[in-house]
């Protein structure tokens, strides 16, 4: 006959008599003794709502030398804060330590419940992520041999945490386990899925490749289930009712119907338990300690069926990424791996329903007043509109980005005023960009603008020809050789632009050759063409303004010589 599979200790108690002082397991029971038996916090929970993975104190869990090369079975509960996670795992850890002891696993009526850190209150009790830091090897009935490692993670939506926090834990707990227990209160909810999606979703995004369904077990365990004449207790019932919380059908919205098939392309496996209430003793005794006796015994019934669900040697589920299965040294990799994409900026930060609806509000209306500014500025400088002034279009623009503003905010959002400027922001921020692409549509249809670079072209090669003729004319030779070099290469770059003007080929080349066209023009010939053209408008006024002189001192002149008369006046005198 087969030996039954079992649970192998590190230490027995009868193996060392002098070793009083060390701690004891969970039970209580001096059966077994493991050392420093206890959990140990593997991601640390930050102040700035970032989280550290303490490597060493994983190492030296899962590196320890009879388990580094085992293959791993990662047991997880998961789920909002002060719901009894902790409180189940450590069930969970009475029954590793006493599957193999004949009689009941749950143990006596009188035994308090010790393990992972619990208590009874409404502020929450565990942060991070930890583990038990005994690693439980057990023999399979197909002969194999695994390492089984208990895992508890920090509650969700507690008034500490943000989206991310929760997102994050959730996340990376689902990634690391082969059984994600996701404990629920109640009744299976649409917010339940809801977030469920946005955490799968977000773990989803920090793994690179994913070949298979990218998660594996997912058990959601409904606790205080109060409707057991719909849905009886336990797996029956329960997956009863997961069918019809996910049944997808025409008549749901889309919205149900996509995260309902989300839900069903993360893990290979979904199952569901409903659980009883554990009694009101149980929720409102504040020196509650676990005990059986105060725990109600429908309760004790089905943790017997849940338990073993879980944990039982047939029922173990190798923890397996794209299909190849994990050791406990891999899983630290692993780990290491995923914190490493959390700890970066590389993910998107997720957000709170109000905050996303806000987000998109804001970005709605900053769409909308775009392009109504838009729509408006085509109208006076579109594609077939003739070129316009740029003091004109400058005025027009002021005119239209007011209206846009103006129509953001007074266009009904979410998230408040302060929410809402620094989308402001960023549309006055667009408009202004907006503008800078018309100005230079705009300028694209002035003709000189469009032939500055080839006049730019030709006054160079012109230049340089009139200053090769003269140097060489001087014997400047050298001078003269190194402009018509320039009037060459002038030359070559225009024959160039018109290429590009014409084909569309090369057009990086043409942007290249109207940047150099550019300084030359601004550097150049404009401010010597500019101080030419002022020192000549200076002599004509001066010249205007110096005959305007002499003609009204000739004036005077004749004022003063009563000789010089016009002639009208004195045959007006003579009669």
């Amino acid at each position: 006959m087969a030996e039954s599979p079992s649970v192998r200790h590190r230490k027995h108690a009868s193996e060392s008599s002098d070793d009083a002082s060390s701690p004891s397991t969970p039970d209580g029971s001096d059966m077994e003794v493991v050392q420093e038996a206890r959990p140990v916090q593997v991601v640390v929970a930050q102040g700035d709502h970032t989280f550290e993975l303490d490597e060493a104190a994983l190492e030296r869990i899962l590196l320890r030398p009879e388990v580094r090369n085992k293959e791993v079975v990662v047991v997880s509960v998961a789920g909002a804060f002060r719901k009894g996670k902790s409180f189940l795992l450590d069930f969970l850890l009475r029954y590793m330590y006493r599957q193999s002891m004949g009689g009941s696993w749950l143990g006596g009526e009188a035994e308090p419940l010790t393990g992972f850190s619990w208590r009874g209150g409404s502020e929450r009790e565990t942060t991070g992520i930890q583990v038990w830091n005994e690693v439980f090897l057990v023999d399979k009935p197909d002969g194999s041999q695994v390492a089984v490692l208990l895992m508890d993670t920090q509650g969700t939506f507690d008034s500490q945490s943000t989206i991310r926090d929760s997102a994050t834990v959730f996340a990376l707990s689902t990634m690391t386990s082969s059984v994600q227990v996701y404990n629920l209160s109640q009744n299976i909810q649409e917010d339940d899925l809801q977030h469920l999606q946005l955490f799968t979703e977000y773990g989803k995004l920090a793994m690179e490749e994913i070949f298979l369904k990218p998660f594996q077990s997912l058990v959601l365990l409904v606790r205080d289930w109060s409707f057991p004449y719909e849905f009886q207790y336990g797996s029956v019932g329960g997956t009863k009712l997961l069918e019809k919380r996910l049944k997808i059908s025409e008549k749901q919205h889309e919205e149900l119907q996509s995260v309902r098939k989300h839900i069903h392309s993360c893990f290979t496996h979904m199952g569901c338990f409903l659980m009883p209430h554990p009694g009101l003793n149980v929720a409102t005794n504040p020196h509650f300690d676990g005990r059986l006796a105060d725990i109600d015994p429908e309760f004790k019934k089905h943790l017997q069926e849940l338990v073993p669900m879980l944990l039982s040697p047939t029922n173990l589920v190798v923890k397996e990424i794209n299909g190849s299965k994990i050791t406990c040294r891999g899983l630290v990799e692993y780990f290491k791996a995923y914190m490493k994409i959390y700890q970066g900026e590389e993910l998107p930060h997720p957000k709170s329903m109000l905050q996303a609806t806000a987000e998109a509000n804001n970005l709605a209306a900053v769409a909308l007043s775009k392009d109504s500014y838009v729509k408006a500025m085509e109208q006076i400088c579109g594609g077939d509109r003739p070129f316009l002034a740029p003091a004109d279009l400058e005025r027009k623009h002021q005119e239209y980005r007011y209206t846009a503003v103006a129509q953001f905010t007074s266009t009904k959002k979410m998230g408040g005023e302060e929410f809402s400027r620094r989308y402001l922001e960023q549309l006055e921020a667009e408009l202004d960009e907006l503008f800078a692409n018309f100005v230079k549509h705009n300028d694209g249809k002035n003709i000189f603008h469009s032939a500055r670079t080839p006049a730019t072209l030709f006054v160079v090669m012109l230049v340089f020809y009139v200053v090769s003729g003269l140097t060489g004319f001087v014997g400047l030779d050298l001078v003269a050789s190194l402009c018509n070099m320039a009037v060459g290469a002038a030359l070559m770059a225009l024959c160039v632009w018109a290429y590009v003007r014409y084909s569309g080929a090369f057009r990086d080349v043409g942007v290249w050759i109207d940047r150099i066209a550019e300084t030359v023009w601004n550097q150049g010939l404009e401010p010597v063409g500019g101080r030419i053209l002022w020192g000549k408008m200076k002599r004509s006024i001066s010249d205007s303004v110096h005959r305007g002189k002499n003609g009204g001192d000739n004036g005077g002149g004749a004022e003063r010589n009563p000789a010089v008369q016009p002639r009208g006046r004195g045959k007006a005198k003579m009669n």
